[in-house]
């Protein structure tokens, strides 16, 4: 249970499952909530290398906070988008704002 193999192995299902679930979803919230899966795949990538590879210890928490950052400003800008989206269509399937493509 303690080794690099099992972080990579829990790091890639967690990647696979929101990589699918975005691939799959027609809803905006799905599609967010499988990013937001695969940013989480990716902090326990950097997490599990800093702990068993890396010589520094604090490289991979920096990155993982960086990540967590990241992951707070697209949500943000998700869900106001998501918001106005729905003001204007009454939806947020992705299939019926088709016809604001450009």
């Amino acid at each position: 249970m303690n080794s690099l193999s099992f972080y990579l192995f829990v790091a890639l299902a967690l990647f696979g499952i929101g990589l699918f679930g975005l691939l799959q979803r027609r809803s905006l919230i799905g599609m967010l909530i499988s990013i937001e899966l695969m940013l989480n795949g990716a902090s326990i990538n950097f997490m599990a290398f800093n702990r068993f590879l890396a010589p520094d210890p604090a490289v991979g928490q920096i990155l993982t906070l960086f990540v967590m950052g990241i992951a707070a400003a697209e949500a943000a800008i998700a869900l106001s988008l998501i918001l106005s989206l729905f003001r204007r269509i009454r939806s947020i399937n992705i299939e019926r704002a088709d016809h604001f493509r450009g």
